[in-house]
């Protein structure tokens, strides 16, 4: 079952809560904490008072207290960013370095490809006509869990989260994607919001889980690279990689091929993917 989770202190968490309450038959399943729990397919939304970054093991709280097996987890969510552009997000979680935001160490969550990949097509044809972008954000947050877990997010500020309209580009976008296929890889460089990334997975064949930005790889030597690249791999459920090829020097992006290569990870390009 995919637990979708809302919290209260967050608008746009609660905006597309609502929206999904609206636009589908959900019904009622029990409360937990206080909080009304719904049910609709092979769906369960609950509510907290508490923001997600805190959430840890949230999957393994609501399974033991409404008795059921829940096997994935979606986080409706807010997005902010300076800038204030209205952004729809969805990103996979987890720290490679310090957990300044929830979650562990250097310890990834296991991410959901086919799901992420698929919500993200979802939402760029839910979206069309509203003034929000579609966009992967790489990896990065709490909270910590062992069940695939996906973020999708309303951006970027005050203005955006409450918009209705965004909430029901991400409620019909929730309530129906089309999982993805093709190869599932990790992607590798590129800035927060990996455009590099989205246009592949909406114009491919493929599936993307973590993404390592390219920030988190500056001044890393190769034994911690591959590290880093290889936890991101099997927290993706793949050996496979793709470069962002561009976001670094032309011999930096062959080395880092190379390297990859050299570990046993598939380093696969757009023309390695057919077309969708």
């Amino acid at each position: 079952m995919r637990l979708l989770v809302a919290s209260a202190p967050d608008p746009a968490s609660l905006n597309i809560r609502d929206r999904l309450l609206e636009m589908g038959e959900w019904r009622e399943c029990g409360t937990f904490r206080g909080q009304r729990c719904y049910r609709l397919r092979d769906m369960l939304m609950v509510s907290f008072d508490d923001l997600h970054l805190h959430l840890d093991h949230v999957d393994r709280l609501v399974g033991e207290a409404l008795e059921v097996e829940i096997g994935e987890v979606v986080f409706l969510s807010k997005h902010r960013a300076a800038s204030g552009r209205p952004t729809l997000t969805v990103h996979p979680i987890g720290n490679f370095g310090r957990a300044e935001y929830g979650g562990r160490d250097g310890t990834l969550v296991p991410a959901s490809p086919a799901f992420m990949s698929g919500l993200l097509r979802a939402l760029s044809v839910s979206a069309k006509g509203l003034p929000f972008e579609v966009s992967y954000e790489v990896t990065h947050h709490g909270p910590y869990l062992e069940m695939p877990t996906t973020f999708v997010e309303i951006g970027s500020d005050e203005g955006g989260w409450g918009n209705q309209e965004a909430g029901k580009a991400v409620t019909r976008a929730l309530l129906g994607w089309v999982p993805a296929d093709g190869p599932t890889v990790v992607g590798v460089g590129g800035g927060h919001y990996a455009p590099r990334f989205t246009e592949v997975t909406l114009a491919k064949r493929v599936r993307f889980g973590h993404m390592v930005a390219k920030h988190v790889l500056d001044g890393k030597g190769d034994n911690e690279v591959l590290e880093i690249v290889g936890k991101a791999a099997g927290a993706s459920g793949t050996s496979a990689v793709y470069i962002h090829r561009k976001s670094f020097s032309r011999p930096e992006a062959r080395r880092l091929g190379e390297l990859f290569e050299g570990a046993g990870l598939r380093v696969l390009e757009g023309a390695d993917l057919q077309d969708l």
